[in-house]
């Protein structure tokens, strides 16, 4: 399997970036979207060897080739790959892995029609992976498009066509025939690891600080110093001897800056900052989003005793749709590092960190970012240290936890080159004349895009000699950006969705039947375990009329469609359809009966693999003209685009709150998500173990699962003026589920 990794792009000039802008050829406004710049392709060959090169990536509407030189700066260079991006594409963020002596972070590509289907790239920082996983979600977005706006049968055909991603097409063995070396990163310019590419700003942006449900803490500032905020929760729901606090602080920088910053363990770069966890050494990672690190440091800093005292602990690690950051740390214990003679092992207090960019005006340049650091904390050392501020709690760990803001804070603008913008990457907005997309690209791009990245590189054209001079060149990225809007360009706008309008006005009601069970029960009150509730939406935070205008949000109202009943399945695998099983309510004669049915196939991964099944009915058909209309009998890039989720954990480990979080999540574009319309139901499956982060987070959560209470509220995201304000579509509360109350699934 192949890989790409991304360098980062430079100018010539190597310092100072700059941005242009270029008229547009397409008349009328027409245009495609376009995104390039220097990776490093990674793979494996037929005889097992690695291979690592520089190579020029370039996307252009919905193609994707490769080259060995800039193609801007060299007029007729032909590629040496190339490939389609079709609409089944899939994008996953596998997380950080280490190649050679670098850090990269890996993004797997497959189809979601078939998962053998697949290749991977890896970024040099998680920004560059975000970034590129935007431009190939707008590639499939303008093939999208073009499909909605007619283009040829040939063209159709194209994007339709499945290929064996195993095997070899005539056309990419032309380009890929005998490797003769082997190029490490370390051997490579190493600043184009350390230098980040950047999509262009969304214009909806991520305006506010608050998430999409209700918050269950209630912060009061203690103290400020240094630049920061101290704050406690002072709600009074805690239970045990520990008090939560937090570190507030606004950084210059962007938020992947300072994740790059904290989740680094290098040595010098941590004196700089960090008081406590500065000798630091990485014992083992996982998946990309989990490592185990060891650290000793000198406790005569925090206390009259010299011994000396050293820590294990873990990281997990993930970054939200909006570009968020969340690190979760626990102490831990680790086999490679049992207790060390001369040192007395500490326990490091469990904490988060979240961060995340805020939008800064359109005069100012500098990015910024809130950097949140929250850990537990003995409530007797606190409540000493509120009332004397020269107690022994300013020379203990959790003190040194709390100042990392602050230094981190202070080394951050100690040095320009974090405090901005990476200013050697070179920004283009532009579109590109959409005229000539099809007749330029067709006859030379008919392989899907997993050929050009999985086939095997073994040709004497990619590997030529002049790599070493290619080494030496100074490359640079160009970036020109469509309209984030472009997939709402063939759609026709809807009317307000007033939820007397969303089913049709013109039925009578019907009475849904109270006799339909699923195997999870319904609680009686909130004092049952392993039960489901069905609760109000005030609880989340929706978009408002005014969204557009002013990202204002309302308080969500009561769900258009009723939650009927819930399943609890332990499965093989994942399930799909579950709706067609002759036992599920769908198929009763109950179910048959009913004008509408929406379920939700959650299909959590572990061992076993579980479903949670949610079936939502409507008391009436739907109106034709509604948005839920569009979405029932949409696309599935449309459906993908608008599915969206919030969470909220209503009771529980404040941990398990922090990795949950309370932003909503547009499920389509963060896991796989298969629709599957029949008769009087639509089904959706979303495979929550198709992405690492999903994975990850899920797994968390499921230890901590029989003290939870979970709210979740299901939403069409409304993105036009004449869709807003936002409706709930559903809820469901799970209160304290018991994994073994799962029952089985007979296929």
């Amino acid at each position: 399997m192949d890989a790409v990794a991304t360098g980062s792009e430079l100018n010539k000039s190597g310092s100072g970036g700059s941005e242009r802008s270029e008229d547009s050829g397409g008349a009328g406004g027409g245009g495609i979207f376009e995104y390039s710049g220097w990776v490093y392709h990674l793979g494996v060959n037929s005889i097992g060897h690695e291979y690592c090169h520089l190579r020029f990536l370039f996307i252009r509407g919905k193609y994707v080739s490769m080259y060995k030189r800039d193609p801007h700066d060299n007029p007729g260079l032909k590629p040496i790959r190339q490939g389609i991006v079709g609409p089944t594409l899939m994008v996953e963020e596998l997380g950080r892995r280490k190649v050679n002596n670098g850090d990269l972070y890996v993004l797997r590509f497959y189809n979601r029609l078939d998962e053998t289907k697949k290749g991977e790239i890896a970024c040099a920082t998680a920004g560059d992976a975000r970034g590129w996983m935007e431009a190939f979600d707008q590639a499939k977005q303008q093939a999208e498009y073009e499909l909605s706006r007619g283009v040829s049968a040939r063209d159709k055909l194209n994007m339709e066509a499945e290929i064996n991603l195993e095997g070899h097409r005539p056309r990419v063995r032309r380009y890929a025939h005998g490797l003769r070396k082997l190029i490490r990163i370390g051997q490579g310019p190493e600043k184009l690891l350390r230098q980040s590419s950047k999509l262009a700003v969304r214009p909806e942006g991520f305006a506010g600080d608050s998430g999409d449900a209700v918050e269950a803490h209630q912060w009061k500032c203690v103290l400020t110093m240094a630049g920061i905020r101290i704050f406690e929760d002072v709600s009074d729901h805690k239970n045990g001897k520990g008090v939560l606090a937090k570190s507030v602080g606004v950084i210059d920088a962007t938020a992947d800056t300072v994740f790059e910053v904290i989740l680094s363990t290098e040595q010098q770069k941590r004196y700089e900052w960090d008081t406590l966890m500065c000798d630091l050494e990485l014992i083992d990672s996982y998946d990309g989003h989990y490592d185990v690190v060891y650290g000793t440091y000198d406790s005569k800093y925090l206390s009259r005793w010299h011994s000396k005292q050293d820590f294990v602990f873990s990281r997990q690690w993930f970054r939200g749709q909006d570009g968020t950051y969340t690190i979760l740390q626990f102490p831990a214990i680790h086999k490679k590092k049992p207790q060390r003679s001369g040192y007395r092992r500490a326990k490091v207090n469990p904490s988060s960190w979240e961060i995340r960019n805020l939008n800064t005006s359109m005069a100012s340049k500098s990015p910024r970012c809130l950097v949140t650091h929250t850990l537990e904390i003995h409530s007797s050392s606190w409540c000493q240290w509120k009332k004397n501020k020269s107690s022994k709690f300013e020379r203990s760990i959790p003190y040194a936890l709390l100042c990392q803001v602050s230094g981190l804070k202070e080394y951050i603008a100690a040095n320009p080159a974090l405090h901005h913008e990476n200013g050697t990457t070179i920004v283009h907005s532009k579109l590109s004349d959409a005229s000539i997309s099809s007749a330029e690209y067709e006859d030379e791009m008919q392989d899907e895009f997993y050929d050009a990245i999985t086939a095997d590189s073994s040709t004497s054209d990619e590997e030529s000699d002049d790599d070493q001079k290619l080494v030496l060149q100074e490359p640079r990225v160009k970036l020109k950006n469509i309209s984030w809007a472009i997939t709402t360009l063939a759609l026709k706008r809807t009317a307000a969705p007033d939820l007397t309008e969303e089913l049709d006005p013109h039925v009578t009601h019907i009475t849904i039947p109270s006799d339909l069970h699923g195997s999870l029960c319904k609680g009686k009150d909130d004092n049952d375990t392993n039960c489901w509730a069905s609760p109000s939406g005030k609880g989340f935070m929706i978009r408002g009329k005014n969204y557009l205008k002013d990202s204002s949000k309302v308080v969500g109202g009561d769900p258009l469609l009723k939650l009927i009943a819930v399943d609890w399945f332990t499965v093989d695998k994942s399930a799909d359809r579950i709706s067609l099983h002759p036992k599920c309510l769908v198929q009763s004669e109950a179910g048959k009966k009913l004008p509408f049915i929406l379920v939700i196939n959650l299909q959590v991964p572990a061992k076993p693999n579980y479903s949670l099944v949610l079936y939502y009915a409507a008391d009436r058909p739907i109106n034709k003209n509604s948005l839920l209309a569009k979405f029932v009998d949409g696309s599935d890039a449309f459906r993908d685009s608008r599915f969206k989720l919030i969470p909220s954990i209503v009771e529980g480990y404040w941990m398990v709150k922090r990795a949950v979080g309370t932003k909503a999540c547009l499920l389509g574009k963060a896991v796989t998500c298969k629709y599957f319309r029949q008769d009087n139901f639509l089904e959706i499956d979303v495979d929550i173990g198709s992405s690492s982060v999903a994975r990850s987070v899920i797994g968390f959560v499921l230890g901590y699962v029989t003290s939870l209470v979970v709210d979740l509220a299901i939403l069409i995201e409304a993105k036009e003026e004449a869709e807003l304000p936002e409706y709930i579509l559903g809820t469901v509360r799970l209160n304290r589920l018991k994994l073994e109350s799962a029952v089985p699934l007979e296929v």
